[in-house]
């Protein structure tokens, strides 16, 4: 068994944690915009293929004091690369965090390159190159207070990058976040779901994702434990088969998204497309003053402007009146969700929330602002 560390999204460690549970991790122990869990290689691939809510899987292989530089080096050249890396492998180095003498991310990223290519030169005569991009191993350094992690990066790019995503709106809502806020509005497959605003789609590409219980990373090219040394294959290849056949043909319940721009509605439909679930999930062309329920009940859930990027905040104010106006008239008998990051703007949905959860989206702190229509 191994210990590993996922980064995640700040606030989302919780739902991450539940997350990895579900996924058959052991010994889960959330931590800062991470959380520790315990598993073999099998559990290590499922993780990177399934979690929908964490970026990356750390797989630490050294810990050490660590008060500058010179320190710095000197253990990492005491690691066995060879165990890890050939010379014609290519490599990265990653760097968070740091201390009074290391507090410059990319210098103290150059020091673990140099000790770990210092060492091949020495053993072979050959060393890597570094390849930030597209490595063939990438290597992960955390820096806290005197003491340093050195974990290898199974994940690659990072997991909310999940492949199905070329079109982008303006201001597009992260998958993993995404994927975060249907757990937090306990939004299940069997309830109707819809985004008002969805912008080039990402809310309900993620809840019929879930719903038709797709990995979400089925549809990434690469991971970056493919081309290391102990690299399992046929494990990996019965884990794919085994992700591909647990998928379910048809939703139990309808997925909508509306949007008022054609051109970013054309976005969602290229994103369903590549995910090939263009036709389990409508997409529509409304005005926000012209939308409908589509159901008795269901879960609206939806990320309008908030004045940091798009828009104009005394329009807006007549859009979060909008939503207020809609929910109250036309959606008796749902639950609606709003995720803002703007408090002022909150007030003028002119209704009473049942539930204010914090949430971050990067590093702006939000509320998603649960409202229970009757």
């Amino acid at each position: 068994m191994n210990h590993y560390f996922a980064t995640v999204a700040r606030g989302l460690e919780p739902i991450a944690a539940a997350e990895l549970e579900r996924l058959g991790a052991k010994e889960v122990r959330p931590d800062f915009t991470g959380v520790h869990f315990v598993g073999d290689k099998a559990l290590l691939y499922r993780v990177n293929l399934w979690a929908r809510t964490i970026f990356r899987v750390l797989v630490p292989i050294h810990e050490f004091a660590c008060y500058d530089a010179q320190m710095l080096y000197r253990e990492v050249q005491k690691i066995s690369w060879l165990d890890y890396l050939h010379p014609n492998n290519t490599l990265a180095v990653d760097c968070t965090g740091g201390n009074q003498k290391l507090n410059h991310t990319h210098f103290t990223a150059l020091q673990v390159k140099n000790a770990i290519v210092d060492q091949q030169r020495d053993k072979s005569g050959h060393r890597s190159s570094v390849d930030t991009e597209n490595p063939d191993v990438r290597i992960n350094v955390h820096i806290h207070q005197d003491r340093c992690i050195l974990s290898l990066d199974s994940s690659g790019t990072s997991l909310h990058r999940r492949g199905y995503r070329p079109a982008m709106g303006l201001a597009p809502l992260k998958e993993t976040l995404a994927a975060s806020i249907l757990d937090m509005a306990e939004w299940d497959a069997n309830l109707p779901f819809l985004d008002p605003l969805c912008g080039s789609g990402t809310l309900p590409l993620e809840a019929a994702l879930k719903a038709l219980n797709i990995a979400p990373g089925l549809f990434r090219e690469k991971f970056g434990f493919f081309s290391w040394l102990d690299f399992d294959e046929q494990l990996w290849d019965e884990i794919w088969a085994e992700a591909e056949n647990s998928e379910i043909s048809d939703l139990k319940a309808p997925i909508w998204g509306s949007d008022k721009d054609p051109d970013i509605l054309s976005q969602a439909h290229t994103n369903a497309q590549r995910c090939g679930i263009a036709d389990k999930l409508t997409f529509t062309q409304t005005e926000l003053s012209q939308l409908e329920a589509p159901a008795d009940s269901g879960v609206l859930i939806c990320n309008p402007p908030y004045g940091e990027r798009l828009g104009d905040e005394r329009e807006l104010g007549e859009l979060y009146k909008m939503l207020g106006d809609v929910f109250k008239q036309r959606f008796k008998g749902w639950t609606a969700f709003v995720l803002t990051g703007n408090k002022e703007l909150s007030k003028r949905v002119g209704l009473k929330t049942s539930r204010r959860i914090p949430v971050y989206n990067g590093s702006l702190a939000c509320t998603l602002l649960k409202y229970e229509l009757y």
